[in-house]
C-alpha cells in the first residue's frame, strides 16, 4: 500500500540503515523531461515522516547540479560523524561525491569531488558492503572503475576490458566475499572479477541469446548466487545462478508478461526479491519457491526503478515514468486514508479569495462525495523475516512451557526441521514434595507412621495436638487414648487416690440405734444433714427404691457440680452447651466415656461449634479437635479455613492432609468409603487439583478432582493432556477421593422406571452425618439409629447405657430400611479409569410420580453377599464399660435373618447366540483376578466385572444393533485366541462407527479388561 508520495522524475537512493531518520535522495534523472520541458537537474533529499498522515514528504535539502544522473548511491562512509555520501553517475560520464550533510543545510561545500575518468554516461553504480570508501562504477566502452573515497582521484580497473566492447548496464559487489565483482551488459553476458588478481574468473550467458541484462544482484546469504533480470519482452524473466553450475540458470522466475526494468533484493529478508516491468506490475517473489508472495497496485505507468529502504525493511520506493516517486509498505493497509488525503490535497490548492483580481469571492469547492469503499490491501502471504519471532515462549495447561527458536543456519545448508520444545515448568517444589509424601501415605495405608512425621515436623504445639488426636484414629481403645490426650488417665487418677489416706470418723451413736432398729430413712436423713453423703446413698440402697429416688434427688439439689447430675440422668446436653469455654477438655473427656454413641457425634460438634464461636484462633484449633473426635469433615474444613488463609499451595497442602488422614480413618472404621458433601471442600479440592495440573501431576490432580458436572472442563484439559494410551486416576480407595463430593453413588448404569425393581440396599446416612461406627473410637450400636432423611443403620454390636458399672442394654430389632428418596441425579457415569477416550456426562431422568417404590428388602437377596461380621479387635468401647454381647447372641440373630425367605427376582435370558459373550467375557475378568497381584488391579477387574452387566442386560433385551453386536462377537474371538491387540484394533472401529450413547456402558471398560488382559499376558 501506498504510503507517501512525491511528483518526481529521478533517480533514488536510500539513505544508509544507520540513519534515523530515513531520508530519501533524488537526482534528476537523465534522457527524461517532465510536461513543462524544464532542463534543470538538481539533488533533493527528503525525510520520511510518518507523524504525518498526509503522502507528502518533507523536502530538507537541495543542491543544483549541473548534470542530470543516470545512477545514484548513498553510501555509509562515515568520516567524522558524517551522514556518509551520496555518489551520482551522470550522462556527461562524471562521477561525483557529494556531502548529504552539506545539501541538509550546514553551509559546508557540497561536492567532495567529482572525477570524468568515464567516455560515456555512468549507468552503473555499487558500493562494497565490507569497505564502504570502496566504490564501482560502469559506463560505455566496457569501462568498469573502482574508486576509493580516500583517494578519489586514482581509480583502479578489475582487469583487461571485455571484448567486444559494449554498455555496462549493472555493477554489483558481493555481499558475502569483499574482493568479488560482477557486471552485466545488455547483451545478457555477465562477468564475474576476482580484484586480487584483477581478472575474470567465469562469464555466464543464456543460450538463447534473448537475454537483455537489465538488473543484477547477489544473494544477500549465498556468495555463489546471482540473479540477472531480462530487459526482452520475448524473454521476460529473472534467472538465478548458482556459480557452482554456471551452464544453466538454477531457477526461473516467470510471471511478469514484459521485460523486466528494475530488480532490488531485500538484505533484511532473502526470501523476498522486487522486480518491475513494462506490464505495469511490481511484484515480490521469494526466489527459493518461485511463488510471487506480493503484488502492488497497478501504476499507470512503467516503473523503471525499485528499492528496498534499509532502515525500514517493510518500505519500499518506485519510480515511474509519469513522475512520481511512491513510498509503499508491503504490510498491508486500507486504501480510505489515500482517498480522503488526495481530496484534502485538491481543496488545498484553491484558494477562498479571488485569484484573478476580479474582486469576487469564489464559491466554496464543491467537491464530490463518493460512496466510501474501503479497500483493504492484503500484506505478504508469508511473514517477513523480521517480524518473525526468533524465539516463542508460551505457558499451557499443566505447567507446560512451550519454546521454540529459529536457529541459524548456515547459508549454503539445508534448512533444518524447527523444532518445538515443550518443557515442565514447577515452582512449588515443597508442595509437590509434600503431595507426593500424602500420595505415598494414601496408597501405602502407612497413616500412622505419616502422621507421626508430621508430629515431629509441627511448628506449633497446636499443630502437633491436631496430628495426635488424627494419629489415634488408626489406633486401638481410641477413646482412651483421646482421654490420655485431654490430660485425664485413669491410671493416673488411681495411682493419686491410693496415696491419700482419708480419716474416717466413726459414726454418731444415734446412727446406730437407727440402725440397729431398722430406721433406714431416719439413719439416710442423719447422714444428709451431717454432709455424709455416701453413707447416706450406701443406706437408702438398702432402704429399697423409693428411698434411693428420695435421696438422689436430695442430693442432686445440694449439689452445684452438673457432672453428676449429668453422669446420673445421662443429660450430656446441659453440659455441652452450658459449661464454661475454658473448661472444653472436660467436657469432651466427659463425652468420650459416658456419651451414648448416637449421641457423641452430634454433642462433639455442638461443643465444636461453641469453641469456633469463640472467634479465636486458638477456640478454632480447639473446635477442630472437636470435630476430628466427632469425625465431621466438612465442619473441620470450614473451621480450619475461618482462621486461616488457605490461598497458598503449602496452607492448602495443610488442610488437604488433614481431611484426607481423618477422611481414611473414618473409612477403616465403618469399613467402605465416605461421602461428603461440602461447597468448602469441593472449592479447596478444585484449588488443589488446579494448584497440582499447574506443576505437571495431572494423574494426582485428577484423584483429588471432585466428581461434579461443575468440574468437567477441568477433567477435559486434562484428558487433552493425556494420550489414550496412559492410565487415568483410579477409583475407590488408595486416596483417591473420586465420588468424595457425591451423594450416592450406584456402580452399574441407571435403571428406567419402566424395568422391574432391582434388590436395593439400605440407603447410606445423609451426607455430613457421620454414624456412630464411623466415629474414632465409638463401637458398632445394637440398635438401629436414625438418621436424617429417615434412614437406619444396620444392626451391629451395641454399646451399653449408663457409665462405668451400668447394667447393659437389652437389644431388639429395629424397623424396616424405608427406600431411598427419588429424584434427578446428575453425576459422571463413567470413572475415570475406564473413560480413557470419552468423557460423558448423564443426566438420570425422573421417576414419574405414579411410580411406587418397591417395598424395603428385610432379608438377604440371592447374588449379594451378607454384610461380614465386625472383627472383635475393631470395636472400641469406653473405658470401664462391660464387653460386647457374646457371640452366641449375635449368631443367633444372624440365624434368625438367614431363616427370613429370600426375595426371588425374575431374570430374562440371553439369547443362546450371545452367550458366547458372556462366557468370553466373564472367563476373561476370572484369569486376570487370578493373576493380579496389586489392589489396584483387582478393583479395576471389580469394577469391570460390575459394569459388564450392563452389557448382559442389553443383550437380554436384544438393545444392540447388528453392527454393534458383529463388533462384540469379532472381540470375544480376539480374546478366545488372546490376541489383545487385534481386539483392541477392533473396539476401536467399533467405538468410532457406533452411536457412543448406546455402547458407553460397556465399552470403554472392555478396553480396560483387554489392556489388563494383555498386561498380565493371561
Amino acid at each position: 500500500m501506498r504510503v507517501k508520495e512525491i511528483l518526481r522524475t529521478a533517480t533514488q537512493a536510500w539513505s544508509p540503515a544507520a540513519q534515523h531518520p530515513a531520508r530519501l535522495a533524488l537526482g534528476t534523472a537523465a534522457q527524461q523531461l517532465d510536461a513543462s520541458f524544464n532542463t534543470s537537474s538538481a539533488l533533493e533529499i527528503f525525510e520520511v515522516d510518518f507523524a504525518d498522515t498526509s503522502l507528502d514528504m518533507k523536502l530538507r535539502g537541495t543542491l543544483p547540479t549541473s548534470n542530470r544522473f543516470h545512477s545514484l548511491i548513498w553510501v555509509a562512509f562515515d568520516p567524522e560523524g558524517s551522514s556518509g555520501r551520496l555518489i551520482g553517475g551522470s550522462e556527461s560520464g562524471s562521477v561525483t561525491v557529494f556531502s548529504p550533510d552539506a545539501i541538509l543545510g550546514v553551509g559546508e561545500d557540497a561536492v567532495i569531488g567529482q572525477s570524468h575518468k568515464h567516455t560515456g554516461p555512468v549507468r552503473a553504480l555499487d558500493y562494497n558492503r565490507f569497505q564502504s570508501n570502496l566504490v564501482a562504477s560502469g559506463a560505455s566502452d566496457s569501462e568498469i572503475y573502482i574508486w576509493d573515497l580516500n583517494n578519489f582521484s586514482n581509480p583502479m580497473t578489475p582487469g583487461t576490458k571485455a571484448q567486444p566492447a559494449e554498455d555496462v548496464s549493472v555493477v554489483a559487489w558481493n555481499s558475502q566475499v569483499q574482493h568479488i565483482l560482477a557486471s552485466a551488459n545488455p547483451s545478457g553476458k555477465a562477468i564475474v572479477w576476482d580484484l586480487r588478481k584483477n581478472e575474470p574468473i567465469i562469464k555466464i550467458s543464456d543460450h538463447s541469446n534473448r537475454m537483455h541484462c537489465s538488473g543484477m544482484l547477489w544473494h544477500p546469504d549465498v556468495a555463489t548466487q546471482l540473479v540477472l533480470a531480462s530487459e526482452d519482452d520475448r524473454l521476460p524473466v529473472i534467472q538465478m545462478w548458482d556459480l557452482r553450475f554456471a551452464t544453466s540458470p538454477l531457477k526461473v522466475l516467470e510471471s511478469h508478461t514484459r521485460g523486466i526494468l528494475s530488480i532490488s533484493w531485500s538484505q533484511a529478508d532473502p526470501e523476498l526479491l522486487l522486480s518491475s516491468g513494462k506490464d505495469n506490475r511490481i511484484l515480490c517473489w521469494n526466489p527459493n519457491t518461485g511463488e510471487v508472495i506480493y503484488e502492488l497496485p497497478t501504476a499507470n505507468q512503467w516503473c523503471f526503478d525499485v528499492q528496498w529502504c534499509p532502515r525500514n525493511p517493510a518500505l519500499l520506493s518506485a519510480a515511474s515514468f509519469d513522475g512520481r516517486i511512491s513510498v509503499y509498505s508491503v504490510m498491508g493497509g486500507r486504501l480510505q486514508q489515500q482517498q480522503h488525503s488526495t481530496v484534502d490535497q485538491i481543496s488545498a490548492s484553491f484558494d477562498s479569495s479571488d485569484p484573478f483580481g476580479t474582486g469576487q469571492t469564489l464559491p466554496p469547492l464543491q467537491v464530490p462525495q463518493p460512496s466510501v469503499e474501503t479497500t483493504i490491501v492484503p500484506p505478504l502471504k508469508k511473514p517477513p523475516k523480521w517480524v518473525r519471532r526468533p524465539v516463542g515462549a508460551s505457558f499451557a495447561f499443566g505447567g507446560k512451557l512451550v519454546t521454540f527458536e529459529n536457529p541459524s543456519v548456515a547459508p549454503q545448508q539445508q534448512p533444518i526441521a524447527r523444532q518445538v520444545q515443550v518443557s515442565q515448568v514447577t515452582t512449588e517444589t515443597e508442595f509437590l514434595q509434600r503431595s507426593a509424601e500424602l500420595q505415598a501415605a494414601l496408597q501405602s495405608g502407612s497413616f500412622t507412621s505419616f502422621c507421626h512425621d508430621k508430629i515431629r515436623s509441627a511448628p506449633s504445639d497446636a499443630e502437633q495436638d491436631i496430628w495426635r488426636f488424627l494419629t489415634v484414629n488408626f489406633e486401638d481403645e481410641a477413646r482412651v487414648k483421646f482421654l490420655r490426650l485431654l490430660g485425664f488417665s485413669k491410671d493416673e487418677l488411681q495411682r493419686k487416690v491410693s496415696d491419700q489416706t482419708t480419716a474416717l470418723s466413726t459414726f454418731r451413736f444415734i446412727h446406730y440405734q437407727a440402725l440397729l432398729v431398722g430406721n433406714f430413712e431416719g439413719a439416710v436423713d442423719l447422714c444428709l444433714n451431717d454432709g455424709r453423703y455416701a453413707e447416706a446413698i450406701l443406706l437408702s440402697i438398702s432402704g429399697g427404691e423409693e428411698l434411693l429416688k428420695k435421696t438422689q434427688q436430695h442430693y442432686l439439689q445440694r449439689q452445684t457440680n452438673s457432672l453428676i447430675s449429668s453422669v446420673v440422668t445421662q443429660n450430656w446436653r446441659d453440659i455441652v452447651q452450658s459449661c464454661e469455654l475454658d473448661n472444653w477438655k472436660e467436657a469432651l473427656a466427659a463425652l468420650l466415656t459416658y456419651a451414648n454413641p448416637e449421641e457423641f457425634a452430634p454433642l462433639c460438634d455442638t461443643l465444636g461449634s461453641r469453641l469456633q464461636a469463640g472467634g479465636t484462633e486458638k477456640r478454632c484449633l480447639q473446635a477442630c479437635l472437636c470435630f476430628i473426635c466427632s469425625g465431621n469433615i466438612e465442619r473441620l474444613v470450614e473451621c480450619w479455613t475461618s482462621q486461616r488463609d488457605c490461598s497458598s499451595p503449602l496452607a492448602l497442602e495443610d488442610l488437604v492432609e488433614k481431611v484426607m488422614v481423618l477422611r481414611k480413618s473414618i473409612e477403616r472404621l465403618r469399613n467402605g468409603e465416605v461421602c461428603v458433601q461440602s461447597s468448602a471442600l469441593t472449592e479447596r479440592l478444585v484449588q488443589y487439583s488446579s494448584i497440582l495440573a499447574s506443576q505437571g501431576s495431572l494423574t494426582s490432580a485428577l484423584r483429588y478432582l471432585p466428581d461434579c458436572p461443575d468440574q468437567v472442563h477441568t477433567l477435559i484439559h486434562i484428558y487433552i493432556c493425556f494420550p489414550p494410551s496412559q492410565p487415568f486416576a483410579q477409583s475407590g480407595s488408595l486416596g483417591a477421593p473420586v465420588g468424595f463430593m457425591s451423594g450416592p453413588s450406584m456402580s452399574g448404569p441407571s435403571v428406567p422406571p419402566s424395568s422391574p425393581p432391582g434388590p436395593m440396599m439400605p440407603a447410606p446416612p445423609a451426607p455430613g452425618f457421620l454414624s456412630p461406627t464411623s466415629l474414632p473410637g465409638g463401637p458398632v450400636p445394637l440398635f438401629p439409629v436414625a438418621a436424617p432423611g429417615g434412614a437406619y443403620l444396620p444392626l451391629g454390636a451395641g454399646y451399653p447405657q449408663g457409665g462405668p458399672g451400668a447394667p447393659g442394654a437389652k437389644s431388639f430389632s429395629g424397623a424396616g430400611v424405608p427406600p431411598p428418596p427419588t429424584g434427578t441425579c446428575r453425576r459422571l457415569e463413567e470413572p475415570l479409569n475406564t473413560a480413557v477416550s470419552h468423557l460423558c456426562v448423564y443426566i438420570h431422568p425422573a421417576l414419574p410420580e405414579n411410580y411406587t417404590p418397591p417395598a424395603p428388602i428385610t432379608a438377604p437377596v440371592m447374588g449379594f453377599p451378607a454384610e461380614a461380621p465386625v472383627p472383635q479387635d475393631r470395636i472400641q468401647v469406653p473405658p470401664g464399660a462391660p464387653q460386647e454381647p457374646s457371640k452366641q447372641v449375635r449368631g443367633h440373630q444372624a440365624k434368625s435373618l438367614q431363616q427370613l425367605p429370600a426375595e426371588h427376582v425374575g431374570q430374562k435370558e440371553i439369547p443362546a447366540e450371545h452367550m458366547i459373550l458372556k462366557t468370553t467375557f466373564s472367563s476373561l475378568v476370572q484369569r486376570c483376578q487370578l493373576a493380579a497381584a496389586d489392589p489396584q488391579t483387582k478393583r479395576k477387574l471389580d469394577d469391570a466385572s460390575k459394569r459388564l452387566e450392563s452389557l448382559y442386560d442389553k443383550l437380554r433385551d436384544q438393545a444392540l444393533s447388528p453392527s454393534i453386536l458383529g463388533g462384540l462377537h469379532e472381540i470375544s474371538r480376539c480374546v478366545s485366541a488372546r490376541n489383545y491387540q487385534q481386539g483392541l484394533e477392533v473396539h476401536t472401529q467399533v467405538v468410532s462407527s457406533s452411536n457412543f450413547s448406546e455402547i458407553s456402558a460397556f465399552m470403554p471398560v472392555l478396553k480396560v479388561l483387554m489392556t489388563i488382559a494383555n498386561k498380565l499376558a493371561v
